[in-house]
């Protein structure tokens, strides 16, 4: 087929916005059991969004559902949950997210509950085999939201009730741990206004035969350590992730303290913004482990008497997850031009087989835009980072000269990572002509403890620099038209989206999805695990609430005056619509132009197919009416505000 000679940005796309919303699995954890039964959860968008856990049995070919509707296996423990399941046997406990209760699932039975009904929720349960019970972590919602109470819990499931407390008196507790003996118990746990990557504890106690917890000592960790991911080895040591080098390397526990396994400029560690990440895992004798290194995972084999690491090559970039028994290792992976996928690995052959993919690759390989990661000069005389995506599509070229309009993706978090993974959103514009960089701005994780701790004191300052940053330095590099310079983000990366806009002028115009204008709203009105997460990024509330208002847009909204689209769900609880609404008047009262998109029934971060292709398609016509690029495809058009549309 002739390549046909067509303006960046007016391409036509293999990818429909209505593709984005459909084709997709996703699967959230993944269990091991010592007979080779494989378990993990799917969501069920077409049933509500119910999370359903899957069952693959050594010989099996196909995968069966093992939790019926209406039951979803998942847990709001620090909002954002994770590991909501123990497995005994082919028996289930599990965490409901409809009432919170705990449930117990026999072999050809229904659910049942084991907890009472109470404002409880729980998490990450292990089974005392010792003691035919549960430990888990519970969050006791009884007073409030953002006075919750958490612990460590054992519940009896002939029992009833909420469970016995067996440690308390932090405000947060993460991986509790038994080993093999039942004897000892590990556990982490950190108090405000620490996030778990800040600094947490690492705690080892004994377990009487009756079951109580005695003589706890703190083996690891403190105000400024975040230590992470406790395991018992099959020879009974306690094995541990800490960053006190600046990088989140393994470590054995001893009587003299930490011995380390590693000890690499990586990261064997990621952020616990959900419960019981793990990142390495017990292969007979050794470990099973991945690491991030300047936005790639890689995996390794190690021997921990030696230290001894021996790389496996695999076509993956992105991992997660893993697990491991003494048969093969599962974990999840995916890379620029592999869709996140459940792979099973034979460690001693390096052989992997795809369990399940969360899609097919939809594209050809020819119109795939593979990232570069790239490093680019900062404020301070610092270097940041991103993922650079040129424009991609066999089938057109641009006309000699011209150069791509770049999107600037700021992501959420904003102690998050963006990583290098296939994903129709980000071709969705590199095959219609558009250059985009995914930007890992100081703060982000991946890159070091060091990298981390650079947003402290400086969200809304530093991310800001970053971003405008690397928009200039692609535009001085000759790869992108400086003169068509765009940033999208949302949440926290909406926030800084706005922040670009009304404090900084490089970009031409934006997008803003739910995104924060009142950073100060966040400090005032938030869940337990975020309400002191300002105190580091921006400062302590209410001491520092002129910081808040110097860096907050809704404050200086007469400061921007480039083209921004708005899109806000109405049932929005944590970013509230008037946040938007008042930075739209604002831009319509001074003559620039504008368009806001509410959505009915949408909460923080749309659901619904319907409203996430309609947000998709604005976002495009808006560019394409600001920059100036005539569309070949008909969208419907959207109602620009100060703007004399084409």
């Amino acid at each position: 087929m002739a390549t046909e000679v067509r303006p960046y940005g007016s391409w036509t796309s293999p990818i429909s916005a209505e593709m984005l919303t459909s084709q997709a699995t996703r699967m959230v954890d993944a269990w091991l059991t010592e007979d080779n039964a494989l378990y993990w959860i799917e969501v069920r968008s077409q049933e509500g969004g119910r999370f359903a856990v899957m069952r693959l049995r050594e010989g099996e070919k196909e995968p069966m559902q093992v939790t019926p509707a209406p039951y979803s296996v998942r847990t709001r423990v620090h909002e954002y949950g994770g590991s909501p399941l123990a497995i005994v046997g082919e028996t289930l406990f599990f965490s409901n997210y409809g009432d919170h209760r705990i449930y117990r699932q026999r072999p050809g039975e229904d659910p049942q509950p084991i907890t009472a009904p109470a404002k409880m929720r729980y998490a990450d349960p292990i089974w005392d085999s010792e003691r035919d019970r549960l430990i888990a972590i519970r969050e006791d919602h009884t007073t409030s939201d953002i006075q919750a109470v958490n612990a460590l819990v054992a519940i009896d499931p002939e029992a009833g009730g909420t469970g016995q407390v067996l440690v308390q008196g932090y405000d947060f507790y993460l991986y509790p741990r038994l080993s093999q003996d039942g004897r000892r118990l590990a556990w982490i746990c950190w108090n405000h206004p620490n996030m778990p990557w800040d600094g947490t504890e690492l705690w080892v106690a004994d377990v009487t035969p009756e079951g109580d917890v005695v003589n706890a000592v703190q083996v690891a960790g403190g105000p400024e350590e975040s230590v992470i991911q406790p395991a018992w080895s099959p020879e009974g040591d306690l094995y541990c992730v800490s960053d006190r080098t600046g990088w989140w390397n393994l470590y054995r526990v001893t009587d003299g303290g930490l011995e380390a396994i590693t000890d690499q400029a990586v990261e064997y560690g990621q952020p616990n913004w959900q419960i019981g990440t793990m990142n390495y895992a017990f292969y007979g004798e050794q470990i099973l482990a991945f690491y991030g290194d300047k936005g790639y995972d890689h995996l390794v084999l190690i021997n921990p008497k030696t230290r001894q690491l021996a790389a496996i090559d695999l076509p993956y970039t992105v991992m997660g997850q893993i697990c491991a028994n003494r048969y093969r290792a599962v974990f999840f992976a995916g890379s620029p031009t592999e869709p996140w996928a459940l792979v099973s690995l034979d460690p001693g052959t390096g052989s992997t087989t795809v369990i399940k993919a969360s899609s097919r690759p939809l594209l050809d390989v020819e119109d795939i835009s593979i990232p570069e990661a790239i490093e680019f000069p900062t404020e301070r005389g610092r270097t940041a980072h991103a993922f650079f995506y040129p424009p991609k599509n066999h089938r057109f070229a641009a006309p000699e000269g011209e150069k791509p309009p770049l999107l600037v993706f700021s992501h959420g978090g904003p102690t998050g990572q963006t990583e290098a993974l296939y994903g129709l959103g980000m071709q969705y514009w590199t095959t219609r002509g558009f250059a985009v960089v995914d930007v890992n701005y100081g703060g982000s994780t991946g890159y070091g403890r060091e990298y981390r701790n650079r947003l402290y004191d400086s969200w809304g300052l530093l991310d800001v620099e970053d971003c405008t940053n690397v928009a200039l330095y692609l535009a001085e590099e000759g790869r992108v038209d400086i003169n068509r310079l765009a940033i999208r983000g949302g949440s926290a990366g909406g926030y800084t989206t706005l922040a670009c806009l009304t404090f900084r002028d490089v970009f031409h115009v934006g997008a803003s999805y739910f995104g924060v204008s009142d950073i100060g709203a966040l400090a005032r009105e938030t869940h337990k695990f975020e309400s002191r997460y300002m105190d580091k990024l921006v400062g302590p509330w209410p001491e520092a609430e002129s910081t808040y208002q110097a860096r907050s847009p809704v404050f200086h909204a007469e400061k921007l005056t480039s083209p921004v689209i708005f899109f806000q769900g109405l049932d929005d609880k944590v970013v509230l619509p008037n946040q938007a609404e008042l930075m739209v008047e604002s831009l319509r009262e001074r003559g620039i132009p504008v368009a806001y998109l509410p959505f009915e029934g949408e909460g923080h971060g749309f659901v619904r197919a319907e409203n996430v292709i309609r947000a998709q398609e604005a976002e495009l016509y808006f560019y394409a009416q600001i920059m100036g690029i005539d569309l070949t495809e008909r969208i419907e058009p959207v109602a620009i505000h100060n703007w004399p549309q084409r």
